[in-house]
């Protein structure tokens, strides 16, 4: 019996009006890794899916995009779960405001910390743990949240932007072969911004 796909959860809104927002980041590191994998998107039920090769003969391996809006991105996952009839190896990559723009942090388990998208699916986990690896997008100041993570990145910041999506795709992409969710923490948690 074949094991439940691993599965990469980049978390983000659909449609072009969100292109280059904060919430976005996930979507664009997902759409590295599938560029690095030579491989594309499709639809499929209420996500954009991307199957890519694997040296794991024994597992499927998923770039998910939920288009169900940031909020209600656990359905996606459930969607997938409900496919395969088990819980797939998951890793949500998502955007986080409370660490400093560029900054990348990797865990295996914990608080939604304040991300919808990652508290949806920590809903339909059930407890089981949900790896994720945030990005820093910087802090709102006295902008209200929900407003911040909608504004496109200002030009001055995208070299540090376009920096950490290519760190979080390089430290993802050996994950997506062997699955070693510690040495994925070392490589995020140790990849650190381009000095200027």
């Amino acid at each position: 019996m074949p094991q439940p796909p691993r599965v990469v959860v980049a978390l983000g809104n659909p449609g072009s009006e969100y292109d280059g927002t904060r919430h976005n980041v996930g979507f664009r590191v997902a759409d590295r890794l599938a560029g690095l994998r030579g491989r594309s998107f499709h639809a499929k039920g209420r996500a954009l899916r991307s199957r890519v090769s694997s040296d794991d003969a024994e597992r499927e391996v998923w770039l998910l995009q939920p288009t169900t809006y940031m909020n209600r991105s656990g359905r996606a996952v459930r969607d997938v779960e409900d496919e395969c009839g088990a819980w797939p190896e998951l890793l949500v990559v998502c955007d986080d405001f409370n660490l400093p723009l560029g900054k990348l942090r990797c865990r295996g388990q914990g608080s939604a910390g304040g991300q919808k998208g990652l508290a949806s699916i920590l809903d339909v986990a059930d407890g089981r743990p949900v790896p994720r690896l945030r990005m820093g997008i910087g802090d709102p100041g006295r902008a209200p949240a929900e407003e911040f993570v909608l504004r496109p990145f200002k030009r001055a910041e995208q070299a540090d932007v376009d920096d950490m999506v290519e760190r979080a795709a390089l430290a993802i992409d050996a994950w997506l072969d062997d699955g070693d969710l510690e040495a994925l923490i070392r490589r995020a948690n140790q990849a650190e911004p381009t000095p200027d």
